[in-house]
């Protein structure tokens, strides 16, 4: 009996452990502040969900509170400059300004977005290509014990050198989920962030509170898969960047039965007339410890002892 409840304990250990290498996913959806009715609905979803709130958006502050007090995450969306020729929102980062206002910027930033433990860049391309530019971000983002998540709108991004010798963490998105708001491109978007995830063991994705985007999340978070965790981008803070760049595997399709290879027909299966009944799953434990118990390796081990 004795031996039988240590292998079933270390069964559930190997369960525990199985679970513990789940491939983890973070959603983050920026742009809050503007678009209530939709992000009250982004904050009905899991508390893993994390949301960035734009600091001059009439309902940052509000929609900040209402976001920490519902359990999720809260980041700051500050605009960075682009590569592309636009009209700049207030308070945009450049490269060219000083220490001294990129630190203004985000102390107004911190005020604006109560409960913020992050902050990832709206835009950006041309701020966070510049070394120089992040250098001073950084160091900014040292004194308020912040993580920084890249939005990746540019390859060669310099925010992982610029923070170097700060203690500031870099985490990097992996997929947008809705540059094309197409409710199918969506799906497909998200399939391709929880393949991701399976892949390399973490991925981050970001998305907006669009109408279809968040009838998409609505609709799969429900169906995430059993290897799947939903974490917050701070939880991934401390794991491996593994980024795999072989193209993911192809998605796999239903099995289908294979054709029997002599002419005769397979006899018909006897089904049951009574309902099967189910079985707990203390017993299926049970069984499981039984078998493993009475295993040549168990058997071994048990001389061991």
């Amino acid at each position: 009996m004795f031996q039988r409840l240590k292998f079933t304990a270390l069964l559930g250990g190997m369960l525990l452990a199985c679970s513990a290498h789940a491939g983890k996913l973070a959603i983050v959806i920026d742009d809050f502040g503007y678009r209530p009715a939709q992000e009250n609905q982004v904050l009905q979803m899991p508390q893993a969900i994390s949301v960035a709130v734009l600091p001059n958006a009439p309902h940052a502050r509000e929609m900040a509170t209402k976001a920490h007090q519902r359990g999720h995450e809260v980041l700051i969306h500050l605009p960075m400059a682009p590569l592309s020729k636009q009209p700049l929102e207030k308070d945009t980062l450049r490269p060219d300004m000083s220490s001294a206002e990129i630190e203004r910027i985000i102390s107004e930033a911190v005020k604006q977005v109560p409960f913020a433990v992050g902050l990832n860049n709206h835009m950006g391309s041309a701020m966070t290509s510049s070394l120089f530019g992040m250098q001073k971000v950084m160091q900014v983002l040292d004194h308020y014990n912040f993580y920084f998540l890249d939005s990746m709108t540019i390859g060669n991004s310099q925010s992982t050198r610029a923070a170097s010798g700060t203690s500031v963490k870099v985490i990097k998105r992996r997929v947008f989920l809705d540059d094309n708001q197409n409710e199918a491109e969506i799906r497909k978007q998200f399939t391709r962030a929880v393949r991701l995830a399976q892949r390399d063991g973490s991925a981050i994705a970001i998305g907006h509170p669009h109408p279809s985007t968040v009838r998409v999340l609505q609709q799969m978070l429900p169906t995430l898969p059993g290897d799947i965790t939903l974490v917050r981008p701070s939880q991934l803070l401390n794991e491996p960047q593994r980024i795999n760049h072989k193209p993911l595997p192809p998605e796999s399709q239903p099995a289908q039965p294979a054709k029997p290879r002599n002419p005769f027909r397979g006899v018909e299966t006897c089904v049951s007339k009574q309902p099967q009944q189910p079985v707990p799953a203390t017993r299926a434990l049970g069984v499981i410890g039984d078998s493993i118990a009475e295993s040549y390796i168990a058997k071994t081990l048990e001389s061991l002892f």
